[in-house]
């Protein structure tokens, strides 16, 4: 799958890792309603051309992994700022 990486010099090497690298970090810097969007960006970074369509869950599912996923942040992030800022202001 990485085979392409083979092929490559060390400056494209350098310029695909800072590629990669500046991906990361804008999916890492989201905050706030952010997190919870469909991120196609992130995956195009791939040498793998493809567009995924994603399987949604039914909504009392999917919500009841947002309450899961919002519970996760109170234990692995339980010192981060909290907003009560809705969506969309």
């Amino acid at each position: 799958m990485d085979e392409d990486l083979e092929q490559l010099t060390r400056a494209e090497l350098v310029a695909e890792i800072k590629k990669l690298r500046n991906g990361i970090r804008k999916h890492r810097d989201t905050s706030s309603h952010e997190l919870c969007w469909h991120h196609p960006d992130l995956w195009g970074l791939l040498p793998e051309k493809t567009d995924p369509t994603p399987v949604v869950p039914e909504w009392s599912k999917f919500l009841e992994g947002c309450l899961k996923y919002r519970q996760s942040l109170d234990e692995q992030a339980p010192n981060a700022q909290r907003t009560n800022q809705s969506y969309g202001e």
